[in-house]
C-alpha cells in the first residue's frame, strides 16, 4: 500500500445572464433629506455581497462617498422588476440598471446645485467625497447633502433616477444553430494537487491553485472570497457531498445535516489564485460575473488528480474510498 500524488488541470469558460426574452433587471434610486441615497431593488443578496457592490457602482457614478449609499434589497412589493439572482448575472445586469438610475438621479442633484450656485449644471462636479463644486473653482463648493435638503424644502425638487438594464432575447438561426446566449464570459483555469492513499481510498486534496479572468474586480476582497468559498465548495461536490453514499444500497446514508458529509477547516487545502483583469465591453465598468463559476474548474481538477495519482478514470461524483479502492482492486484484477 503506497500514498500516491497526482496533479490535474481543468479549465472553463463561464457565461453571464441568460437568454431568457429580454432577462432584465431594473433599479430605482431616490436621495433622502439627510443626503443619502437609497438604491432600491428586487434583486436579492445571497451572501455574495451583492449589496456592498451595487453600492460602490451607485457612490461612483453619483460621485458621492459609498457610506452615503442605502441599498434596500428583496422586497418584490416595493422594488422594481428583476429576473432574480442566478446565472451570476446580478452584478453585471443590476449593475447596469443602477448605474442608469444614479445618473438620472445625479442630473437631477446637479440641476439643483446649479440652481443654488447659479451657474449651468454642466460647469458642476462631484468631488467623490460628498461635496458639488464649480469646475475649476473648487472654493464654490456646496456639500451633496444640503443640496438635497434644499431640494425638499427649498425648490421643491425629487432628486431620483431610474433605471433597467435587458438583453433583447437571442433567436436560434434554423440553419446553422448560431445565437447569442449570454452578455458576456469568464473563463478560469485550475490546477490540484491529491494525494490518494491506496489502503484506505482517502484523497487529501494538497492544493488548489486557479486563474480567473472575470473583467474589472469592483471589489478585489470579494472576489477573493467567492474563490475560496468556491474552491471548498467544489472540493466538497468531488470528494464528500451526498445522499447516498453506498448507492444503490441505501444503508447508511445521512438522516440530516450533521450526518451530511462536507469537509471541515482541517481538510482545507492552499488556496492560491491569480485574478486577471480584462474588462468586458457591456458591464458595469467592465464587471462580468464570478460567482458561480468559481465551483465549477476545481471540481474536474480534482478528479483528473486523482486519475493521474491512480491511473483510475471516475465518471461519478463524489469520488469516495469506496469507489477509489473499487477502482484500484479492478485496475489491478483487470476487471472493469
Amino acid at each position: 500500500m503506497a500514498k500516491l500524488r497526482g496533479t490535474g488541470m481543468a479549465a472553463v469558460n463561464y457565461p453571464t445572464g441568460m437568454n431568457l426574452g429580454g432577462d432584465p433587471s431594473q433599479a430605482l434610486i431616490h436621495a433622502t433629506t439627510s443626503g443619502s441615497f437609497v438604491v432600491s431593488l428586487s434583486a436579492t443578496d445571497l451572501g455574495q455581497g451583492l449589496r456592498t457592490v451595487i453600492g460602490q457602482i451607485a457612490a461612483e457614478t453619483m460621485g458621492v462617498p459609498f457610506d452615503q449609499i442605502v441599498v434596500d434589497t428583496a422586497d418584490t412589493d416595493t422594488g422594481p422588476h428583476d429576473m432574480g439572482t442566478f446565472a451570476s448575472r446580478a452584478t453585471h445586469r443590476v449593475g447596469n440598471a443602477v448605474i442608469a438610475a444614479a445618473t438620472e438621479a445625479r442630473q437631477a442633484l446637479l440641476e439643483v446645485a446649479a440652481e443654488e450656485l447659479e451657474v449651468a449644471a454642466e460647469e458642476l462636479e462631484t468631488d467623490g467625497r460628498g461635496n458639488l463644486m464649480v469646475k475649476g473653482v473648487p472654493a464654490r463648493a456646496v456639500k451633496v447633502a444640503d443640496i438635497a435638503t434644499l431640494a425638499q424644502f427649498k425648490y421643491g425638487r425629487t432628486i431620483a433616477g431610474r433605471g433597467s438594464y435587458m438583453k433583447p432575447k437571442s433567436e436560434v438561426d434554423p440553419e446553422t444553430g448560431a445565437m447569442d446566449p449570454d452578455s458576456t464570459e469568464a473563463h478560469a483555469c485550475t490546477v490540484a494537487e491529491v494525494e490518494v492513499d491506496t489502503e484506505t481510498g482517502e484523497v487529501t486534496v494538497l492544493s488548489i491553485r486557479s486563474a480567473y479572468e472575470i473583467g474589472r474586480q469592483v471589489n478585489p476582497a470579494l472576489v477573493q472570497g467567492q474563490i475560496v468559498g468556491g474552491a471548498w465548495m467544489a472540493m466538497s461536490h468531488a470528494l464528500y457531498e451526498t445522499t447516498a453514499p453506498y448507492y444503490p444500497a441505501m444503508d447508511h446514508s445521512p438522516k440530516d445535516f450533521s450526518e451530511y458529509l462536507m469537509p471541515g477547516p482541517s481538510e482545507m487545502p492552499d488556496i492560491e489564485c491569480v485574478v486577471l483583469e480584462i474588462p468586458s465591453s457591456n458591464g458595469p465598468y467592465g464587471v462580468k460575473g464570478v460567482g458561480e463559476m468559481t465551483a465549477n474548474s476545481p471540481i474536474p481538477a480534482i478528479v483528473n488528480a486523482i486519475h493521474h495519482a491512480t491511473g483510475v478514470r471516475f465518471d461519478d461524483l463524489p469520488v469516495t474510498p469506496e469507489k477509489i479502492l473499487r477502482g484500484l482492486d479492478a485496475k489491478q484484477t483487470g476487471v472493469s
